[in-house]
C-alpha cells in the first residue's frame, strides 16, 4: 500500500504535503540524509530544514554520528514535505516525538536551510548553538555547506 501511495506521490508532485509513513533506518549517508525501509521498499530521505557540513568539512563525521547515535536502526516516522530534483524525499523525522532535524541544529552539527525552510524554531535553535558556540559555531568562520558545494 504504501509503494501505491508514494508511486502516486512522486507522479502527481503535490501529494506529499504532510504525508507521513514508518520506517526503519538502515543506513546514514552522511549528517542530513539516511536510507529507511518500509515494508520491501527502501526510500532516501534527506532531512527538511537543515544543512548539515559536507564530507571533507569541519564536523561532517560528528553530523553524521549524532544522526547515527539518534537513529540508526530504529523506526521513526517521516513527515514528506518533498522530493528533491535526486529523487530523495525529503521530510521531518521524528523519533518517539523528537524532532531529530532540530536536534542537529540545537547541537550545532547542521545550518538552519533558511532557503527552503521558514520555520522559527529552527532559525531559533541556529541562533543559540551560534550564541553558545556549540559544535560547527565553535569554528572562526564556519563554512555553509551551500558555500563549499560551489567550490
Amino acid at each position: 500500500m504504501i509503494v501505491l501511495l508514494l508511486t502516486l506521490a512522486f507522479v502527481s508532485g503535490n501529494l506529499f504535503s504532510q504525508f507521513l509513513f514508518d520506517g526503519r533506518v538502515i543506513r546514514i549517508q552522511d549528517g542530513d540524509t539516511l536510507t529507511v525501509r518500509a515494508g520491501e521498499v527502501n526510500f532516501r530521505v534527506r532531512l527538511h530544514g537543515i544543512d548539515a557540513p559536507e564530507r571533507g568539512q569541519p564536523y561532517s563525521v560528528k553530523a553524521k554520528e549524532l544522526l547515527e547515535s539518534l537513529v540508526a536502526g530504529k523506526n521513526i516516522t517521516i513527515k514528506v514535505m518533498d522530493v528533491d530534483r535526486y529523487g530523495r524525499l525529503i521530510g521531518l523525522i521524528y523519533l518517539e516525538g523528537l524532532l531529530v532535524n532540530l536536534e542537529l541544529l540545537k547541537k550545532g552539527l547542521a545550518w538552519h536551510y533558511f532557503e527552503y525552510d521558514d520555520t522559527p524554531e529552527f532559525a531559533q535553535a541556529e541562533e543559540e548553538a551560534r550564541r553558545h558556540k556549540l559544535g560547527l559555531w565553535a569554528e572562526p568562520d564556519p563554512l555553509a555547506p551551500w558555500d563549499w558545494r560551489k567550490k
